[in-house]
């Protein structure tokens, strides 16, 4: 099978990652049990993702003319993403500030930087890549704008589409039309409490799907933790994937390994219930793992891998 062509559009940024027994609280200085600095961002966590599992990936994008964003390309080229497309700007390459909590959850505040560079001026430039994919990856760490731009374009172009809406913005602040032109919508428990505004989502999220769906959406699917994951798809029928029992080290990728891992099974032309299994597979490896890019399994890895349920 040839490698289907996917580009990933949104962040590239370099994690600042402390190890924390909880959190500081206001006007408390305290000390981190661990810390380290790693390539991340949701795109470029994605980009790598689709690249350790076989698709031929193009990340579009900005970063600084800084070593943060050299950091961020070099890592990117060797796990084999093209990255002769991105944009560098004067702007410091953005960062993330990621706490990481005894049982593997953490807390994470993002400094855009370059990552606001990214315009739809930039986006007409590579339409072309867009008219050569199979598909497209979204999130939201860059300008909304842009993203409802990109993924208008794709959808122009008969390209398969993937939003991962996260950070979640208030509803209001959404671009008009943006569901309507993507194919998937891939938010977290939390994300969907607040782009539906309805809290519940959590213990229930088939209501706030399918206020996502009179939104726009055509399919929802939603990762719910340890509790596994919930899909709405088009037809109305509902899904759960079981979560898998593994040892929790470090959650900070594994949301964006899911949905990478969505992404290529549906450009591939996989049911979307079979690609949220593999998907499952693959981001349960992940947090068995410290770090972002580094956690990410291959092909070859996740095939292998036994899980004990």
């Amino acid at each position: 099978m040839m490698k289907k062509k996917i580009v990933v559009l949104g962040s590239l940024n370099t994690d600042f990652v402390a190890d924390v027994s909880r959190l500081p609280v206001e006007g408390e200085s305290m000390l981190a049990n661990g810390f380290g600095i790693v390539p991340g961002g949701k795109g470029a966590n994605q980009a790598c993702t689709l690249s350790k599992l076989g698709a031929d990936v193009t990340m579009l994008g900005a970063i600084g003319k800084d070593g943060n964003g050299q950091m961020m390309k070099d890592n990117l080229e060797k796990s084999g993403v093209d990255c002769s497309h991105l944009l560098e700007s004067d702007v410091p390459t953005g960062i993330a500030m990621i706490t990481v909590f005894p049982n593997g959850n953490n807390s994470i505040v993002v400094a855009q930087g370059a990552n606001m560079e990214v315009d739809c001026a930039y986006i007409d430039k590579n339409l072309k890549l867009l008219a050569d994919c199979d598909a497209l990856v979204l999130q939201l760490e860059i300008p909304l704008e842009t993203v409802a731009y990109a993924a208008k374009k794709a959808k122009e172009l008969g390209k398969l589409v993937i939003l991962d809406p996260a950070p979640a913005p208030a509803p209001e602040t959404l671009p008009k039309g943006l569901f309507e032109t993507v194919d998937l919508v891939k938010p977290n428990e939390t994300e969907l409490a607040i782009l539906t505004g309805m809290p519940g989502a959590a213990k229930d999220p088939a209501p706030a799907a399918a206020r996502l769906k009179e939104m726009g959406a055509k399919e929802v699917l939603v990762t719910l933790g340890g509790e596994g994951s919930y899909l709405s798809l088009a037809d109305g029928t509902e899904y759960r994937v079981a979560p898998k029992q593994v040892p929790v080290v470090d959650t900070t990728a594994a949301g964006d390994a899911f949905t990478a891992s969505v992404a290529i099974q549906l450009a591939e032309g996989k049911p979307l219930t079979e690609a949220a299994e593999f998907a499952n597979k693959v981001s349960s490896i992940v947090v068995t793992r410290k770090g972002a890019q580094s956690s990410i399994p291959t092909m070859e890895e996740v095939l292998s891998y036994h899980f004990d349920d």
